[in-house]
């Protein structure tokens, strides 16, 4: 897609036009295609790097230059940078049918990565490729939502995929290191956070190697770190416990 701007005939290529309405007027800005996600997110603080021009349009494809009674009329000033970081923030992203459906598509295939690569088979703790999650996901007709992160989407997929097939979380492998006054009565507040305890050892401290599904890990640095004072310690053995090899398909 290439524009001219009739005024000053800059050629601006590569264009994502984000669009809002206010004042019963349309207004456009041009923007770098992938730069208007990474500037709502906060990954891109740069406003030159997002914008192709910091002027504000009524058509961008046209190169119709917005008239500065109009910005005054719908945003209260005629700061055109103001106004492309409001539009910028607020506005809705136009994107063809065919550039629509390539996001989506990859959003799908960055969901079933993720839900692959967090996920195993309960029962033989071997993890399923990411095809099989794709087919998982088509036969619960998993529908993309556009304005999600992948990584929340991630995590719906896994709880409707729990009520079709036996999946679940990869456990992490954990070891903690109590103070010996502290620790047994600690312990008992940790025990419904753990799925498996694979050691423990009561010598000078008390040390725990368990299992624990990810969604706790948070609630068990606070917990050692608020009962014991800072004085307990928690280390990460492995992110994932799994079997070597991928769950095959049926």
């Amino acid at each position: 897609m290439s524009i001219f701007t009739p005024t000053n005939q800059i050629r601006l290529t590569n264009v994502a036009v984000v669009r809002m309405k206010r004042a019963g007027k349309r207004f456009e800005i041009a923007c770098y295609k992938n730069k208007v996600v990474g500037w709502r997110s906060g990954v891109e603080k740069d406003l030159d790097e997002v914008l192709q021009t910091h002027s504000v349009f009524v058509n961008v494809s046209k190169g119709q230059v917005a008239k500065k009674e109009d910005l005054i009329s719908a945003f209260g000033t005629d700061d055109q940078t103001e106004i492309c970081k409001q539009i910028l923030t607020k506005g809705e992203v136009q994107v063809s049918d065919k550039e629509r459906h390539t996001q989506l598509e990859q959003m799908f295939r960055d969901i079933a990565t993720i839900v692959a690569d967090k996920c195993v088979n309960p029962e033989t703790k071997r993890p399923y490729t990411v095809i099989l999650i794709e087919r998982a996901m088509k036969d619960i007709h998993y529908s993309v939502k556009p304005n999600k992160s992948t990584k929340q989407q991630a995590l719906e997929v896994i709880k409707q995929l729990k009520e079709k097939m036996k999946i679940e979380r990869a456990h992490m492998r954990l070891r903690f290191i109590l103070p010996m006054n502290e620790g047994k009565k600690l312990k008992e507040k940790l025990k419904p956070l753990m799925k498996v305890v694979e050691s423990e050892d009561y010598s000078q401290q008390l040390e725990i190697v368990c299992l624990i599904d990810p969604g706790c890990f948070r609630e068990i640095d606070e917990l050692i770190k608020k009962e014991t004072k800072g004085k307990g310690s928690l280390e990460v053995l492995s992110l994932k416990d799994v079997e070597e090899g991928d769950e095959k398909l049926e």
